[in-house]
Parts: C-alpha cells; sequence; structure tokens
C-alpha cells in the first residue's frame, strides 16, 4: 500500500513536470521575436523555466510524501512508518532537492550567461566565410563567462567557511538544533541560496506585486485597441491638423524653406517627422481594422467578442484570489511579527500559527485528499508566474530607471529574452520561500499530520486517541510533546528554508521584511490601476508602425536584390558561353 501510494505521488509530479515543459514552451515562442530566433537561446530558457517551477512544486509532493507516514484521525504513524522507512523518504526528496536546487544555481549563474555571450559572439559574415569556427565561438563566450564562474567559487567559498548562528538559549529552538548540525558543504549551498533568494526578493517585490495587481484589473478593463475608431479618428484629425500647418509655412516662404526664420524651419522639420509618424500610425491601424485583415484574423476577433463576457468574469475571480493571497500573506506575517519567539534572531521563524490564514487552512483540508491540494498550489504558483511575466512586460528590464531592454509579446529579443529567464528564475527561488513560508506555513512544514496530545508513561509505545479525538492536534514546529516528536515529520522543504534563516538570521530578516514591502507595492499599483482608466501606448504603436514599414521595406529591397542578383548572374554567364563558344 505504501509504494502504491509513493508511485502515485511521483506519478502525479511526473505530469506536472511534463506540463510545465509546455507552460515553458508556450511562453517563450508568445514572447520571441519571430525574426530572431536561435535554438539554443530557446532550448536553454524552456529548461531553466522548467527546472525552478519543478523545485517550486516539489514541495507538494514533499508534503504528501512525509504526511502519507502520519495518520490524521488518530494523531499516530501508519503501521509501515518505520523509522527506516521515514529516512528513506527524507533521503529520496533531499537528494531531489539538492539536485534541483544545484541546478538552479548552475543554469542561473553559469548556463545562461555562457548563452548570452554564445548569442552575442555569433558573426553571421564570419560564419558564412568561414573565419568563425565553432571552437573560437565557444572560447570568446568561455571567457566572458569566466566571471561568473569565479562568483560561483566565492559564494561557495563564503558559505562554507562562514560562521552560522549558535544555538540561543533554549527559547524554545529545540526543534531546529538540528538544523546546525550539518556539513560544510550542505551550509555552502544554504548560503548560496539565501543568497539567490535574496537577489530573488528584489525582483519579486517589484515585479510580481505589479503583475499580481496589474493581470486581473487587464482583464476586467480592457484597453482601447489599435483598431478602434476614436484612435483612427484621432489619428486622422490630427493628419490633417499637421498638413494644413505645414501648407500655412510652405506658403509663407513660398516653396523655399531657406526664406524661413530658423523657429519656423525647426517647426516644419518637426511637422515633417510628425507627419511621416501619423502615416504609419494610421496604415496600422487601417491593417487592424479590417482593410487587410485576413479571414483567419477576422474570426479570431469575432471568437474573441464571443468569449468578452468570459474574460471578465475571469478577471473577476483573479482579483479575488489575489485579495485572498494578499489577506494571508498580510496575516502570517503580522502573526510573525507579533508572535515569534525568537524574532531577528532566527529570521522571525514562527512556531505555530496563532491567526486563521485562509490559504493555509485551504491547503492543509485538501492535503487529505491527494491530490486536490497539489491543484490548488499549481494553479496558485502558475497565476503569480503569470503575474511575474505581467510585471516584468509592464515594467521592461531596467537599470535604475533606465529601460535597457522591453519585454513584448513576438517582439523580444534572444538576449532580453535570455535576461527576462534569468529574473524570472529569481523571482521563482524567491516564491518558493514565500509560498511555503509566509502563504502557508503550516501546509508547507507538516501538512495534514497531527499528533496525540497525551504524555505517555511508555515512550516507546506509539500513542492511541482513537477513544478521544478530543486529543488530537495539528503538528507544530515546536511542540514539546514527546509524542509530537516522535510522530510529527517536517517536510524537506521547510527544513531547508528554514536553515536558511537560522544559519543567517540576516537573510531571514531581510526574506520576513521585503513580505511587507511586497503587500505595500500591490495595494498601491492595484488602487492606482482601478482608478486610472487604461490608455494605450502611443509610442509603443509608434514603434510597431515603424517596425512593420521596415519589414516591408526589407521584404521589397529583398526581391529587388535578389532580382539584380539574378540578372547580373545570368548576364555573366551568357558572357561565358558567348566567351566558350569564340573559343
Amino acid at each position: 500500500m505504501a509504494l502504491l501510494q509513493t508511485s502515485l505521488i511521483w506519478a502525479v509530479y511526473a505530469i506536472v513536470v511534463a506540463i510545465l515543459v509546455a507552460v515553458a514552451s508556450v511562453f517563450i515562442y508568445v514572447y520571441q521575436t519571430p525574426r530572431d530566433r536561435c535554438p539554443s537561446v530557446i532550448l536553454t530558457c524552456i529548461v531553466a523555466v522548467t527546472t525552478l517551477l519543478a523545485t517550486v512544486l516539489l514541495v507538494p509532493v514533499d508534503v504528501a510524501l512525509v504526511s502519507s507516514t502520519n495518520s490524521p484521525a488518530l494523531g499516530r504513524r501508519q503501521d509501515w512508518a518505520t523509522q527506516k522507512e521515514v529516512d528513506r523518504i527524507l533521503l529520496c526528496l533531499k537528494v531531489a532537492y539538492y539536485f534541483l536546487y544545484s541546478l538552479d544555481a548552475l543554469l542561473c549563474l553559469i548556463v545562461i550567461p555562457f548563452i548570452y555571450f554564445w548569442y552575442e559572439e555569433y558573426d553571421e559574415v564570419a560564419s558564412d566565410t568561414g573565419e568563425q569556427s565553432l571552437g573560437q565561438r565557444f572560447w570568446a563566450a568561455f571567457r566572458y563567462t569566466v566571471s561568473f564562474i569565479a562568483i560561483v567559487v566565492v559564494l561557495f567559498l563564503v558559505g562554507f567557511f562562514a560562521p552560522v548562528a549558535k544555538d540561543g538559549n533554549g527559547d524554545g529552538l529545540d526543534y531546529f538544533k538540528n538544523l546546525l548540525t550539518q556539513s560544510r558543504g550542505e551550509r555552502a549551498l544554504t548560503f548560496a541560496l539565501g543568497l539567490l533568494i535574496t537577489i530573488g526578493l528584489c525582483f519579486y517585490v517589484l515585479y510580481t506585486s505589479t503583475g499580481l495587481a496589474l493581470l486581473p484589473i487587464t482583464l476586467i478593463k480592457e484597453g482601447p485597441s489599435v483598431s478602434s475608431p476614436t484612435l483612427k479618428a484621432t489619428t486622422a484629425v490630427q493628419l490633417g491638423s499637421n498638413r494644413e500647418r505645414q501648407r500655412q509655412l510652405e506658403g509663407r516662404c513660398r516653396g523655399n524653406p531657406g526664406l524661413l526664420s530658423s523657429k519656423d524651419r525647426r517647426e516644419l522639420d518637426t511637422l515633417v517627422r510628425e507627419e511621416r509618424t501619423l502615416i504609419r500610425r494610421q496604415r496600422l491601424a487601417d491593417e487592424a481594422g479590417g482593410k487587410d485583415q485576413t479571414r483567419l484574423m477576422r474570426l479570431w476577433l469575432k471568437i474573441e467578442a464571443i468569449f468578452r463576457p468570459f474574460r471578465l468574469l475571469s478577471g473577476v475571480v483573479l482579483l479575488l484570489v489575489a485579495l485572498i493571497l494578499w489577506i494571508s500573506m498580510l496575516l502570517t506575517a503580522i502573526d510573525k511579527a507579533k508572535n515569534s519567539f525568537c524574532k531577528q534572531r532566527c529570521g522571525y521563524i514562527l512556531g505555530h500559527i496563532n491567526v486563521f490564514n485562509p490559504i493555509n487552512w485551504v491547503l492543509v483540508q485538501s492535503a487529505k485528499a491527494f491530490p486536490v491540494d497539489y491543484i490548488i498550489f499549481t494553479m496558485l504558483v502558475l497565476f503569480l508566474f503569470s503575474s511575474s511575466i505581467v510585471g516584468v512586460s509592464a515594467i521592461g528590464i531596467r537599470f535604475l530607471w533606465i529601460k535597457i531592454f522591453q519585454i513584448r509579446k513576438g517582439h523580444t529579443s534572444p538576449q532580453a529574452l535570455l535576461l527576462a529567464t534569468a529574473m524570472l528564475m529569481s523571482i521563482i527561488l524567491a516564491l518558493n520561500y514565500s509560498t511555503s513560508i509566509i502563504l502557508a506555513p503550516q501546509y508547507a512544514t507538516y501538512g495534514p499530520q497531527t499528533f496525540c496530545d497525551r504524555e505517555l508513561a511508555f515512550p516507546e509505545k506509539q500513542p492511541d486517541c482513537s477513544g478521544a479525538k478530543h486529543l488530537v492536534r495539528p503538528c507544530s514546529e515546536v511542540a514539546d510533546s514527546l509524542a509530537a516528536k516522535q510522530v510529527c515529520t517536517p517536510s524537506v522543504a521547510s527544513t531547508f528554508l528554514n536553515r536558511v534563516t537560522i544559519n543567517f538570521p540576516f537573510f531571514g530578516a531581510i526574506f520576513f521584511w521585503a513580505q511587507f514591502a511586497f503587500l505595500g507595492i500591490y495595494l498601491f499599483v492595484m488602487v492606482t490601476a482601478l482608478l486610472c482608466s487604461p490608455k494605450l501606448d502611443e509610442r509603443q504603436l509608434d514603434e510597431d508602425a515603424e517596425e512593420a514599414e521596415e519589414e516591408s521595406l526589407l521584404t521589397s529591397t529583398g526581391g529587388q536584390i535578389d532580382t539584380t542578383w539574378q540578372g547580373i548572374t545570368s548576364r555573366l554567364r551568357r558572357q561565358d558561353d558567348v566567351g566558350r563558344a569564340g573559343t
């Protein structure tokens, strides 16, 4: 029975990983630019996003496996759950976590930078002429990646030799003392993970909070379309006014711009540039409005109009879910601030839940019927992941206030895609901490496990609460009961994350206070988005129009070049034939 249950849990995880591959592939396909696709970039991004999501979604598997050793109704371990069997399950989970975390760090710190420089070093002309070999390109990319390898080595050395926090003074830390008994290799990985989560929290606080507020509201309050009649009419009025002003200036100088003053010449130049922009915008609006629409595009617009009520409904549902998430995170953060028994000395670790948390309660109750909790947890993680993508798209990749890359559907360059993937990897690591420690702490630590709160006269025997169900209580991290220590098995994920905060309390303090920043930014963006009506980004529209014009020019020029080249080669071929005939 135990083997069948374990196999079922891992089979569900395998199905979820397959779904994650599809999710990552769709994300890359939707956002990459069709004109500049690189197979190595696409493969790296898909593998990186899938690996990180698989790490987060290993938590329900972890909870299900450790909870399978416990009988929630009786508050004791299952008959088959000997200590040897429990240790075997924990070892299997540890191997999976260490492998995934190590792979995450390798992808984020080494593989993605290497692929970035690998793409940057590609020279199409040199490659076609044979002047650039794969070895030369590999060596050039590797030279730039050496600095990142050095950073990884330094991180692990610092974590290897860094001193950890002391045990404490017995103030409720008995459960956590075993977290300090670890090898230096585990300590190095713990430090590296804490640093990566800290970096990820910076992106998580800014991008995920913004996307969590914007995603439901963009579904509810649809912005103006490119093909809207208002935009066409406004563009036509602006174009007419522009041309009228140009006619006035040209009439003043009678066709000779040299007769105009310097101020009027500058105004005329500005009007000419603005006219070109308005013409591009008008052409793009006409194409989107139906003059040049294909039959498939018109069919898609009709389907979109039919499902518009469902879009509104889904936006309202997602807004309610986001508010419940926000409330749950706020309640746990307040609980930690008020009831943490060691405060900043151990990273605000919470001994047990003192405030009702709706998300935590739903997951704990649904964990009694696996895989219901897995489905709910997966949907929450994918919702937060989608919110992160929306946030990155809305804000862009920036250095301080300077926008470096814009992340847009169908217009994202390979370099921007790699940087966005690295940012999303950091965000998902922070999301792993937030979901496990803030959003659903009891679920992620013990799941539905219980213990019989009856002190035993014979500690070697199992407690039995079958006749006294009121003595069955949920497992608590710092339960002093001997029965709890014998029965309750914490998840590997919670142990690993708590090890980060208790060994390096400054990481725990950063993790804790970052949650309040996340909640504050979400509230500000949500209120602002609800009060402000969505507007069409005219600058983005002009960039799209200019890009469409460039593509059409390149297409026509390419055809002319091909025609000219064919003409030249045919003439040369005829001359060679004449020369051979003469000889």
